[in-house]
């Protein structure tokens, strides 16, 4: 007679699968590949050369911040992401000390080679203090706008670096890359009710609703994807910034699914992932169109 455990048991590759994308979200590596994406797609749709250092630079500056977050909010962790924040007490300090000497190296590459604003670089670090010890996550909607901004500041130093930082095409890469970055952040408060209704943080779902907190951000969602579209055809921006809407698309198709029932890879690849996939994106039109 057929084991009915043995018929349903997970193979050994899909479990070995989840286990690395479990370690790539929890030591902070794919958020850091995320933010990354987003100066990629930034550079090749304002048709701007890629080069390693802007590139380097975003990559340390959120290795450091997300370390230093997962630290402060470890307790909150414990309630949350268990499996998050037992790694981050066994690799906490090491994680802290790669991501720490990265962004000095990165400062320093910068300050070596004479790149202007070399001093803007010390925003991570304010936003990592204001972020997880100024008390802005305990403000309702305020914590995901600041994340949202923290994010949209990718573009804006993207056009710092190649001198086109005040442009139309390198304003709303910012402006949507922040209202994008936003939903998610809101989408992403579903798995921590618990734990913040525990902490006393006031979000959008644990005030609202699940279900409401879907609707608004599918709203939010279809607000972008028209101010897109309304932008690329009443400024004469190329076509190919209506690549954007592929994210919106994405993002449509994960919200109906955010439950606090969601495990990490949900929220922590699934959700986190929407700008590695919009690079991809980009990556393969810039490659059709060349």
């Amino acid at each position: 007679m057929t084991n009915p455990t043995a018929t349903h048991r997970t193979p050994a590759w899909v479990s070995s699968l989840k286990a690395v994308l479990r370690l790539l979200v929890h030591s902070n590596l794919f958020i850091s590949t995320a933010t990354v994406s987003v100066a990629i797609t930034t550079i090749l749709l304002v048709d701007l050369p890629l080069e390693i250092l802007p590139l380097f630079i975003v990559f340390a500056a959120t290795m450091f911040v997300y370390t230093i977050n997962r630290l402060t909010d470890l307790e909150e962790d414990e309630q949350n992401v268990p499996q998050r924040a037992a790694l981050t007490k066994r690799y906490g300090r090491l994680w802290l000390a790669l991501g720490s000497a990265c962004y000095l190296a990165a400062i320093g590459a910068a300050v070596a080679l004479g790149v202007p604003g070399a001093l803007y670089m010390l925003l991570p670090l304010v936003v990592a203090l204001l972020y997880s010890l100024g008390g802005i996550k305990r403000l309702f909607l305020v914590k995901n706008v600041f994340v949202g901004l923290a994010w949209g500041i990718i573009p804006l130093g993207v056009g710092y670096y190649y001198d086109r930082l005040w442009t139309l095409e390198i304003l709303l890469l910012a402006g949507y890359v922040t209202a994008m970055i936003t939903i998610a952040a809101v989408i992403f408060d579903v798995k921590d009710i618990p734990g913040d209704r525990e902490e006393g943080i006031a979000t959008v779902p644990n005030t609202l609703g699940v279900a409401a907190t879907r609707r608004y951000s599918q709203i939010a969602n279809g607000v972008v994807a028209v101010a897109v579209v309304g932008l690329v055809v009443g400024t004469g921006l190329s076509l190919e910034y209506l690549a954007l809407l592929a994210m919106n698309g994405y993002v449509a198709g994960y919200v109906p699914f955010a439950t606090p029932e969601r495990g990490p890879l949900y929220y922590g690849f699934v959700v986190d992932g929407e700008h590695v996939f919009l690079a991809a994106v980009v990556l393969a039109l810039e490659w059709l169109l060349w």
